[in-house]
């Protein structure tokens, strides 16, 4: 069967060819590892059970990840082998599964929780870009106990130039919408790890500030934003950007920062925010080390 697993519909077959996100037929990941760098009710204890999967079906133009999402690094792995890798995880104290970029591989990870479904005992976490199929969502239900998603963008002049993703935001909105059908309140363990709901990420980019209250304005109109929570991240980091676009060749600075943080407080949203630290090279795994 061809693939059209995301928005992009390539309708290719992976057997023999690759579509946008670069991926063919087999499960290829980049780095399996526990992850101390997520929100903290992510990332408690050990950390969050992380698997990198390759390849991505957004192109965006600053990706802290290019080596894997531009570049398709990676190793594959079978149906049998991830399962296989996200019980290892559980056993050495994994607090989650932690599935970073998984859409163009939801029906083979289905298929491997499907293998361990009597032995896996910890949280399962979706870790997207938001760019997903609200009906390829819904057949997560079951699956997937905390939904991580980001909202990159509100006007689609910006998420067609750094995403090459003109719907983005009607894409992403449309998702999150069934993610809250399936996870519609936070639950958390009593060590304060998220058990089941929805997180909403959303990256501060520079000169964007006035695009990221745009965003917050239209999810608080159109959900009970105490349903889920939001993560306001400041770690946008410059040097992963291509040169190209030299608008984003700074730091965002604390102005920008604050202010949209001012505006989701005053719009009532709780969450997590970051401190401006976070904007570093540090905190971005090294795909490539051994």
């Amino acid at each position: 069967m061809n693939c059209n697993l995301c928005p992009r519909k390539c309708n290719i077959d992976r057997k023999n060819d690759t579509g946008w996100c670069k991926s063919g037929e087999n499960i290829k990941i980049a780095k399996i590892m526990l992850h101390q760098w997520e929100e903290p009710c992510v990332s408690l204890g050990n950390g969050s059970g992380a698997i990198f999967f390759s390849g991505c079906n957004l192109k965006c133009v600053y990706c802290q990840n290019r080596d894997i999402s531009h570049e398709g690094y990676g190793k594959k792995y079978s149906v049998r082998e991830l399962a296989d890798e996200m019980l290892r995880l559980q056993d050495i104290g994994a607090c989650n599964i932690n599935l970073v970029t998984p859409t163009h591989y939801g029906d083979k990870i289905r298929q491997a929780l499907d293998l361990i479904k009597n032995e896996l005992k910890i949280p399962v976490v979706y870790n997207t870009s938001g760019y997903e199929l609200d009906t390829e969502i819904l057949k997560m239900a079951g699956y997937v106990d905390v939904f991580l998603t980001d909202i990159k963008y509100f006007s689609p002049v910006y998420s067609e130039k750094y995403s090459r993703a003109k719907n983005y935001y009607e894409v992403a909105k449309n998702a999150l919408s069934v993610m809250l059908k399936l996870q519609p309140k936070c639950v958390f363990d009593e060590s304060g790890g998220l058990k089941k709901g929805v997180i909403v990420r959303h990256l501060v980019l520079p000169s964007l500030r006035r695009d990221s209250m745009d965003i917050l304005r239209d999810l608080s109109n159109s959900f009970d934003v105490s349903a889920f929570k939001l993560s306001l991240m400041a770690q946008y980091t410059p040097g992963f950007c291509d040169p190209t676009y030299k608008e984003l060749k700074r730091k965002i600075t604390t102005f920008e920062y604050e202010s949209v943080v001012d505006y989701a407080t005053q719009l009532g949203f709780d969450g997590y925010i970051q401190d401006k630290s976070a904007s570093s090279v540090k905190y971005t795994p090294k795909f490539k080390e051994e």
